[in-house]
This record gives C-alpha cells, sequence and structure tokens, in this order.
C-alpha cells in the first residue's frame, strides 16, 4: 500500500519466488472486517454473516508462501489483475498463483470505488497536540455501497469503471517505479527487499486481467493507456462501458465466458468491440458459472455450491484449468513470449472438452435478462 488516503495504491502482489520453504502460510483473507463486508454485500445480518463466514473461512490459506524471497535473474511479463463486485485483491487467488507460477508477476488490485466488500486505507491520526514521528496511523474502512432507490445503475457503475481503470493504471506506474529502482514506502508492516525487484518487468509485455466488473475494468483500462498489449476479460459484465470506449480498444482482447451467466444484450455489448483488423477471441466453458472464476468455487461442497450458485455442473478445477490455460496461451500471442502455453492454443478456438466456440447464447432471441 502507498499513500495515505483513497488515491494511494493498495494491491497484493503474486510473484515467482526463490524455492525455499522457510515462510509462513498466506492467509486467504486477511482480516475481520471482510467477513463483515462480504455479509453486507451478501445481504445477510452482518454479525450472523460475520460468524457464518469466518468460521467456515477463517482458517483458510492460500496455496503460497507470504513474504518469500524475490526470483531474480529474468524480466517476467506483469499482469494488473481487477476483482469483480464484492471481491477484493485475495478473492481470486487461484488465478493469480497459476499466472505467477507460470513466470509473471501478478498485481491483484483492491479497488476503493465502493465496489469492493470492504478495502481501507491508512489515515494519519487527527489527534491535536501530539507529535509523533512517524505519525500515529489508522486504519479508514470502505464498505461496498449498495445501489439506492431509483438510482441510476449506469451512472454509478459507470463513474466507478473509470476510477478503476485509473487504480489498475497508477498500479502499473507503481510496479514500473520500483522497477526502475526508485525507493518507494509500503505502508504495510512488511520486511520485504523491493530492490529484488529492480529491472526484472519486461516493459514491453504488460496486460491486464479481470473477472466480472473486472473485466469491464480491463476494457476500460485498455482504452485509456496503450502501454498494457492485450487483455483477458472472464465473464465480462459490460454495463459499466459507454459505446464511446470501444473504437479506443485497439488491443487484442479475449472473452472468456461461463455458460450459466451471459445472456443476449451483454454478448452483443462485447461483440462491439469486433473492429476490423483487431484482435477478439471468445470461448464459452460449458456447465460453468459466474462464480466459477473467484476462489469460493473451491471452498464450498456440491449441495451448498449449487444453492449460491458458486459451482455449476463442471468441476470447478476443470473449469479453472481451461480458463488459465487459454488465458495463457492468448498471452503468449500477445505478449511474444519464448514458453510452451502455445499447447493450449486449440482453446482459443473452442476446441477441446468443456469448451463451446464464441457464445452458448441465443443472440437471435432478443434475451433482455439482467445482472
Amino acid at each position: 500500500m502507498t499513500g495515505y488516503g483513497i488515491q494511494g495504491t493498495f494491491l497484493r502482489l503474486y510473484y515467482p519466488s526463490q524455492n525455499d520453504m522457510n515462510y509462513e502460510d498466506t492467509k486467504w483473507i486477511p482480516s475481520k472486517e471482510y467477513y463483515s463486508g462480504l455479509s453486507r454485500f451478501l445481504n445477510m445480518y452482518w454479525i450472523i454473516g460475520e460468524f457464518i463466514l469466518s468460521h467456515y473461512f477463517g482458517s483458510v490459506t492460500s496455496p503460497a508462501k507470504w513474504n518469500a524471497e524475490f526470483k531474480t535473474g529474468e524480466k517476467y511479463p506483469l499482469i494488473i489483475f481487477s476483482h469483480g463486485l464484492g471481491g477484493f485483491r485475495t478473492l481470486y487467488s487461484a488465478i493469480c498463483i497459476e499466472m505467477a507460477s507460470r513466470g509473471f508477476v501478478v498485481a491483484a488490485v483492491e479497488h476503493r470505488d465502493q465496489s469492493s466488500s470492504a478495502t481501507y486505507y491508512y489515515k494519519e491520526d487527527p489527534t491535536i497536540g501530539i507529535k509523533r514521528k512517524p505519525p500515529a496511523l489508522h486504519k479508514e474502512w470502505i464498505f461496498y455501497r449498495k445501489l439506492k432507490p431509483d438510482e441510476n445503475e449506469f451512472s454509478l457503475r459507470r463513474q466507478q469503471v473509470q476510477q478503476r481503470a485509473d487504480e489498475c493504471i497508477r498500479a502499473l506506474d507503481l510496479l514500473l517505479e520500483i522497477n526502475s529502482g526508485n525507493p518507494i514506502k509500503n505502508i504495510l508492516p512488511l520486511n520485504f527487499n523491493w530492490s529484488l525487484l529492480k529491472d526484472s518487468i519486461d516493459l514491453q509485455k504488460i496486460a491486464a486481467m479481470g473477472h466480472s466488473f473486472g473485466a469491464a475494468t480491463v476494457i476500460e483500462t485498455l482504452s485509456k493507456d496503450t502501454r498494457f498489449k492485450c487483455g483477458v476479460a472472464l465473464d465480462a459484465w459490460m454495463l459499466p462501458l459507454s459505446d464511446e470506449v470501444y473504437p479506443k480498444v485497439h488491443q487484442p482482447l479475449l472473452f472468456i465466458n461461463s455458460e450459466k451467466y451471459q445472456w443476449a444484450l451483454n454478448i452483443l455489448e462485447m461483440k462491439k468491440l469486433n473492429y476490423k483488423g483487431r484482435e477478439r477471441k471468445m470461448i464459452t466453458i460449458e456447465g460453468s458459472v459466474h462464480q466459477s472464476f473467484p476462489d469460493f468455487t473451491f471452498l464450498t461442497g456440491k449441495i451448498i455450491g449449487k444453492i449460491f450458485k458458486l459451482r455449476g455442473d463442471i468441476d470447478p478445477q476443470t473449469a479453472i484449468d481451461i480458463s488459465n490455460k487459454a488465458s495463457l496461451a492468448f498471452l503468449q500471442k500477445h505478449l511474444s513470449l519464448s514458453k510452451d502455453f502455445n499447447q493450449w492454443d486449440p482453446l482459443l478456438n473452442g476446441e477441446g472438452p468443456n469448451v463451446i466456440p464464441d457464445t452458448n447464447v441465443d443472440l437471435t432471441s432478443g434475451a433482455s435478462q439482467c445482472k
């Protein structure tokens, strides 16, 4: 975290690390306020929701080592990742860890546009008459903002997606500052050797990736900053985007959709990005649902998972494996990587088990399903 206040940058960084196991496990959800925020987002009475969620998920760790030493000696491609509505920086570890294990640095941004279940920034303590060096700090929490009665959702989401894109761009700026060897002040209490990241990022190999509202954020970000060479949009929710954004997206773009979430009007919005000479790919994963991309899909049993639509008919590991491999194939092609990810190129054409070319949605039906 950098900067005091909402305009700073907050992210979780996934990266290739030294092969040393003497590190602690990484806590999946870092504090109780996130459970409270999730409860509010899910319309659960927050005290009950916080107790239930923390009881079931409080001990969950991610299969990555916390604060491990950065693996030097290579230039890595960079992915800026944007979470969905009600999400936060830690909920897509199955994707971000896989990308890091394949040789990417991944910055998972936590958005402060009131679309996260919860997030925070540090603020200097306004206590009068007391001078401290360094100044005392306290956490200022921001919780999910629900739509007000009769509020125009497009206006709110349009404002939020622009803030989100700016936060992704600031995250990129921060990583490039670190890459240049410039000293940064991390407000979080971590003893991490940032100097090891100097000259570690390939400046020509930068991508944006995100889910749902985060996928819309990818498109908005590409329209604003050509340093991003391509984008991967996971089950995109297109409402926050205006038509004026689409002509500005010249970079290659991959849409990976779930079978059970998409509807005709949303797919037709995606297809507005199909300009001549611009690379666009779309595939759909059979049996998947909108929540097949965040981590919750792996942490619930079949019955509970299906009741709350956290799991589809397809095995969650199979679904995320298809998504990750298709993403890697696309990133190899458009970031000019010297890897073996092209072995999964057929997925980009919808070839293989559990993959549908383009979309399963009937675009002539005039369906008007909404989010």
